[in-house]
């Protein structure tokens, strides 16, 4: 059994699951809007392919995130959704001609019933939650690291 595998029960079986679909979601969206219209509205479509990238992103780092690096990985990712989605949310009120094409994060998301505005709270609590354990070996290997000066 490997370590990510106790890890992906209940509520984190859901959560990648919602990850998952998210990830679905924002990549079938921009991949129309880009081919289709992306003269139309450049940045909200970047954007969308952004947003597309880091639910990708997500989804695998929690799958994986039974290891260190993985476990960073989804720290990471999911800090920048949450800032993405209160940074492009604010901005679809602030200058909404920037975003008069929607994005997944466009209102804090309200197009996708403002999942994209909790889920990544869920995501860091989960996380902080389920701290990944240090293995012999990273412990032993951290010890012998010299001490930057």
């Amino acid at each position: 059994m490997t370590p990510s595998r106790p890890r992906m029960t209940g509520i984190g079986r859901v959560l990648v699951i919602v990850y998952a679909i998210m990830a679905l979601a924002a990549t079938g969206r921009s991949f129309v809007q880009i081919v289709q219209r992306f003269d139309e509205a450049p940045l909200a479509y970047t954007l969308s392919a952004v947003a597309a990238v880091v639910y990708i992103l997500a989804t695998l780092a929690l799958v994986f995130a039974g290891t260190r690096r993985w476990y960073i990985v989804a720290w990471l990712a999911i800090t920048f959704e949450l800032a993405g989605v209160i940074v492009v949310g604010a901005l679809s009120f602030a200058a909404p001609d920037l975003f008069a094409h929607q994005t997944v994060w466009s209102w804090f998301g309200r197009g996708y019933l403002f999942v994209p505005l909790v889920l990544p709270f869920f995501g860091l609590w989960w996380l902080a939650k389920h701290p990944v354990a240090v293995s012999a070996d990273e412990q032993k290997d951290a010890a012998t690291e010299p001490v930057a000066s």
